[in-house]
């Protein structure tokens, strides 16, 4: 009989027992692979929004991604980036602190975006887009995210008016009469943001006329261009300026953004490891304390020491196996509840999320399920192995 088919019997056996191991693995080994998740969960989907946005590359001005110091002379900045090979579309964002007033509605702050682009960076989910005829023949058409709609009580068609608040400027500007055409999604809005975008002409008005600069700049590349070389050629433009590609964006959060999620992961997974480590060593280890007479005949009837760590070893991997497999579409099932729990939290973009699935992370745990079956044989074999034949079937048999 095969090493596998004693650890099988022996498994059937002691169903209580397995049963309890495997559903003990299954619980820890949910946990384990929700911490690998998590530990890389909104830097890949950090990275799938910046993808999704249809551009990849980001141009500020000063240091670091954070500034929010306006592009001298942008527009004139942006027809140079047009002009070059390997750029497919360019556009310009403005972000300016406002107050809108709706009929019957106190005043609230929002966030207003002026965008040289009437189709770009948003999900319309209802009315219509600032591309539409209808906006296009307006002075001042707005979208607004679904949490200032629902402040404000905002329709499609309602008129509101908006009065910008640029920080530094003691003056108040006059308030500029805009219609609402449609609710959508931004990409990187929070769950709780109170944002309206409009056309960069009505963002103009807004801001008492003349042409606002931009706060960044966002290309996209042509897609046979080489990679690289578009990024390359934009930051030659102006040495004032800082360009940086999706994935310079991704590494620059990686390092400051995210390194405390990875380091809750790390503490989060080294625990859970130890736990189904302890379990898994102490149920193997008290079977073979019960089991010492049986292991001791099978010894006698010529079964060598490897033969017997291959057993150890296989119930193990039984014991583990089973509550990985399990621990999958449970750690799956946790993750939903626990990532719905986590984006409520503020400054979280709606369409982020903390547990994202990748091969990579089903590997790992993988991985380290094995060692953590491995290791918890360990006891168990160097008991056996220096097992006591004679005197062990003596204490059987007298007890």
């Amino acid at each position: 009989m095969t090493s596998f088919a004693l650890a099988w019997r022996t498994a059937k056996r002691y169903r209580a027992r397995t049963l309890l191991a495997i559903a003990g693995v299954a619980v820890i080994g949910a946990l384990l692979f929700d911490m690998l998740l998590l530990s890389r969960g909104l830097l890949l989907s950090f990275a799938d929004l910046l993808d999704s946005s249809g551009f990849d590359i980001r141009v500020v001005s000063g240091e670091g991604l954070a500034a929010r110091l306006p592009i001298a002379d942008s527009a004139r900045l942006a027809d140079d980036i047009r002009r070059l090979p390997d750029v497919e579309h360019v556009l310009m964002i403005r972000i300016e602190p406002a107050t809108v007033l709706a009929t019957g509605k106190p005043p609230r702050g929002i966030s207003l975006i002026g965008s040289s682009d009437a189709e770009q960076s948003w999900r319309i989910v209802k009315g219509s887009s600032l591309g539409s005829p209808a906006a296009a023949a307006e002075a001042c058409p707005v979208l607004v995210t679904r949490p200032l709609a629902a402040a404000l009580g905002l329709t499609p068609g309602d008129s509101v008016s908006i009065n910008v608040r640029p920080p530094g400027v003691a003056s108040a500007l006059p308030a500029v009469a805009c219609r609402i055409f449609g609710i959508a999604d931004f990409a990187f809005a929070t769950n709780d943001e109170l944002t309206a975008v409009t056309t960069m002409e009505a963002f103009r008005q807004a801001m008492g006329g003349g042409q606002p600069d931009a706060d960044l700049v966002l290309v996209s590349s042509k897609p046979g261009a080489p990679p690289g070389r578009a990024l390359r050629a934009i930051a030659g433009l102006r040495t004032s300026l800082r360009a940086y590609s999706n994935e310079d964006v991704v590494a620059q959060f990686n390092r400051n953004g995210f390194a405390y999620f990875r380091q809750i992961s790390l503490v989060l997974s080294s625990l859970t490891m130890v736990f189904a480590f302890l379990l898994v060593a102490t149920l193997l280890t008290v079977s073979i304390n019960q089991r010492l007479g049986e292991i001791a005949a099978l010894r006698a009837l010529g079964i060598g020491r490897p033969r017997i760590a291959s057993m150890l070893l296989w119930e193990s991997a039984l014991l583990v196996g089973g509550g990985g497999l399990l621990a999958l579409p449970l750690g799956q099932l946790l993750a939903l509840v626990l990532d719905r729990i986590l984006r409520q939290m503020p400054g979280i973009p709606e369409r982020m999320h903390f547990f994202v699935f990748e091969p990579r992370a089903l590997a790992i745990h993988l991985v380290l399920l094995m060692f953590t079956a491995a290791a918890a044989a360990v006891y168990p074999v160097w008991l056996t192995a220096r097992l006591p034949i004679a005197d062990t079937l003596r204490r059987e048999v007298l007890g």
